[in-house]
């Protein structure tokens, strides 16, 4: 579990975060969402420590982190696995030496040992024969499973995603929201998802954390945004017609 108590975050005397308070439960897809500026991205980024925070405290399972140095985190950050929003491929890279690339820095693994854990992690995104093409040779939607088998080099107990589906049409959008949500529980990972797309929210949101204005504004599970009777979030989640639709035909099965 991953704990943020109370914290805020300014950018130039400019309250981005003020005083958010929540739990990220273990075994289970965590969401952040929210409108663009609502602060949810600085969140997500303060949680990974790449953002101090001004206030507060987060912990990883009872471990402070935000109040620990640099050198000190390394222990923690180890345990994290990261997918970044447009995948972030090593262009130069090929897959292989991508998805090696963190068992080289932050592991004592040796060569062959590496080359094992990178064919295992490749085989779970239902990727093989792939080891030696690079990032310019493949679809968008196997470059997003490159880089959640990257995430899971190092069997994080942390997984975090920022916007895992970017740029992908939306059949591959559902294969990746599959991919994450069964690596999470098979592996009891804590995975955090910070997301603009609705489908995901309602078809994968175990825990949801609703930015507003740099606040909590709601938390709850998929079903309850239904019944939420929080007006900005419903704004925001049902905002098109296809998502006001889907909420009726939800409704009345």
């Amino acid at each position: 579990m991953i704990e943020v108590k109370n914290i805020s975050k300014q950018f130039n005397g400019t309250t981005i975060l003020s005083n958010v308070t929540n739990s990220f439960e273990k075994g289970k897809v965590n969401l952040i969402i929210g409108g663009s500026g609502s602060g949810k991205t600085v969140l997500m980024k303060c949680m990974v420590g790449l953002y101090d925070v001004d206030n507060g405290s987060i912990s990883f399972d009872g471990r402070e982190f935000s109040g620990l140095t640099k050198k000190e985190r390394k222990s923690i950050r180890s345990e994290i696995g990261m997918l970044f929003q447009g995948s972030a491929l090593f262009d130069s890279m090929n897959v292989e030496e991508n998805v090696m690339f963190p068992l080289t820095m932050l592991s004592e693994m040796q060569e062959e040992e590496k080359k094992e854990r990178v064919n295992f992690c490749l085989n779970r995104v239902d990727l093989k024969n792939v080891n030696h093409l690079f990032p310019a040779e493949i679809s968008g939607g196997m470059k997003k499973r490159v880089a959640i088998a990257r995430a899971m080099a190092m069997n994080p107990k942390y997984l975090f995603c920022d916007e895992p589906n970017s740029g992908l049409d939306p059949k591959t959008s559902i294969i990746i929201d599959e991919l994450i949500k069964e690596i999470t529980y098979e592996y009891d990972m804590t995975t955090v998802i910070n997301t603009h797309d609705m489908n995901s929210v309602l078809m994968m949101g175990d825990n949801i954390i609703f930015i507003y204005k740099g606040e909590k504004h709601w938390s709850g599970s998929a079903k309850d945004i239904l019944n939420s009777g929080n007006n900005e979030l419903e704004e925001f989640v049902f905002a098109s017609k296809v998502m006001q639709d889907l909420r009726k035909q939800m409704r009345t099965n």
